[in-house]
């Protein structure tokens, strides 16, 4: 029990601090994931310490660490609950918009159960990822109520297809380090007349099966959030952003492009992996200007993929400014790191090609 309880106390401490350096291996950025795991693993494990061992020196040394740890992951943690509650603006007229974003898992071939989810929840835009030629295909179905639509169909599992049933005014598919991992930006009005940007995004994880590095990860979303900071409109970003909220990355890209984090107030959301409820982790995130206002969002029931499908309804205020006080300003070393990593992001991407070849 003691050797057991010093290795595995080893390991948290070392899955803890292991995000506070910048490297981007994915053995650095991978860990921060687990913060929720990692303060339950270490709250059982420091019980079991007082349940069945020896209290000595080095025993206190590795609870007092642990403990440390768990504050700060408690701390971090803190915002994303409903303990942080947030008022929720009611709108000034019917101009209520619903959207679903859901990584639909390529391989999955249930298409009949996200018919049927569309089909319960009706929402004005729905947005897929991981969408080869078998859901495009499938899909079809839907078009006669979503007639609006913008299809990226690849089989890398980085495909992507919205639909809508709100015409869109202008719609762009960006390529910011790679020419096969697609962005959507698609413009809309909502009842009023008033426009605003829905911004799609998937870029790749770092993993041991996937990207070795966050670097194309980290380089696309700072591309997005370049593109939001100049916008003069009311802007929404969701998807699969395989980060989580409070990682490095999140906080840079919500800084960079002066959006605000929905889910801070809300709960954590945990959307992945849909399968494992207790190793589930909020990779599906969502953010937006301080002139939209979100009045729920919540994750949907299963659909066979290995995500959850995130669901949320909007409305849009420019009039409004109670949540300007929640934007946080981005310092002038930090837009030098943002122009830094979308750089290191491009020339991974051309490293990996020309390696390839």
């Amino acid at each position: 029990m003691k050797t057991t309880f010093y290795l595995f106390s080893g390991l948290l401490i070392l899955l803890s601090v292991l995000p506070f350096s910048k490297n981007q291996h994915w053995i650095f950025r991978v860990p921060e994931f687990l913060k929720i795991q990692l303060f339950f693993f270490q709250l059982a494990t420091i019980v079991a310490g007082f349940i069945f061992l020896e209290k000595n020196t080095l025993f206190w040394f590795v609870v007092g660490v642990q403990f440390l740890l768990m504050l700060y992951h408690l701390y971090i943690l803190i915002r994303y609950t409903t303990f942080y509650k947030k008022t929720v603006m009611p709108p000034a007229d019917a101009d209520t918009i619903s959207i679903i974003s859901c990584n639909i898992y390529q391989f999955n071939q249930d298409f009949e159960r996200f018919h049927q989810l569309i089909r319960k929840y009706q929402p004005d835009v729905f947005i897929t990822m991981e969408s080869n030629a078998a859901w495009e295909m499938a899909n079809r179905s839907l078009e006669q109520e979503y007639p609006f639509t913008e299809k990226i169909t690849l089989e890398n599992t980085y495909g992507m297809h919205l639909y809508s049933k709100i015409p869109m005014e202008n719609c762009k598919v960006h390529f910011f380090v790679a020419d096969d991992i697609p962005s959507i930006e698609a413009k809309f009005k909502n009842t009023n007349g008033r426009l605003f940007t829905v911004f799609a995004v998937h870029p790749p994880p770092p993993s041991p099966t996937e990207e070795s590095t966050s670097k194309e990860r980290d380089g696309d979303l700072l591309s997005v959030a370049k593109i939001c900071r100049k916008n003069n409109i009311p802007t929404l970003v969701i998807g699969d952003f395989n980060t989580v909220a409070w990682s490095d990355t999140s906080i840079l890209f919500r800084k960079m492009s002066g959006l605000i984090d929905a889910r801070v107030g809300r709960g954590i959301l945990a959307t992945f992996h849909a399968k494992y409820w207790f190793f589930r982790v909020p990779l599906d995130l969502l953010f937006h200007s301080p002139d939209i206002f979100i009045e729920k969002l919540k994750t949907l029931e299963y659909i066979g993929s290995d995500h959850l499908p995130i669901y949320c309804t909007f409305h849009v205020d420019v009039h409004r400014h109670q949540q300007e006080k929640e934007v946080q300003h981005i310092k002038k070393e930090e837009i030098k790191e943002v122009e830094q990593l979308i750089q290191e992001g491009k020339e991974e991407e051309s490293s990996n090609r020309t390696q390839v070849s």
